[in-house]
């Protein structure tokens, strides 16, 4: 059974940082699309980063406009990880975080962003940013 576990949400304020991390249980992802998701009040739920295999050792990643040059996403194969460093934190950053992982290997750039192409989801964790 595939689980998938986040930690390291929390209360934070404007213009700080958190980590979020999240493992994976039940099979390796090392070859296949795993990122972040989340989920604020009253919208739909937005891909933030996701990553995917390219080749060799090689991981493409992509971002969220929104996020672009305040979030880093990072992944531990060795230890079926993905880690979400998220720096410059604003209010409109206020969302459950979700982790995700997909069995589809040969998603494209295009396709990383979909909800639909994520089989698993992790259970969600708050991310708070507020004074």
């Amino acid at each position: 059974q595939v689980q998938l576990v986040e930690s390291g949400g929390g209360l934070v304020q404007p213009g700080g940082s958190l980590r979020l991390s999240c493992t994976a249980s039940g099979r390796s992802f090392s070859n296949y699309p795993m990122g972040w998701f989340r989920q604020a009040p009253g919208k739909e739920r937005e891909s933030v980063a996701t990553t995917r295999w390219i080749g060799g050792s090689a991981y493409q990643k992509v971002y969220a406009d929104s996020v672009k040059g305040r979030f880093t996403i990072s992944r531990d194969n060795a230890k079926n990880t993905v880690s979400l460093q998220m720096n410059s934190l604003k209010p409109e950053d206020t969302a459950v975080y979700y982790c995700v992982a997909s069995s589809i290997r040969g998603l494209t750039t295009g396709a990383m962003p979909n909800t639909g192409n994520y089989d698993y989801w992790g259970q969600g964790t708050q991310v708070t940013v507020s004074s």
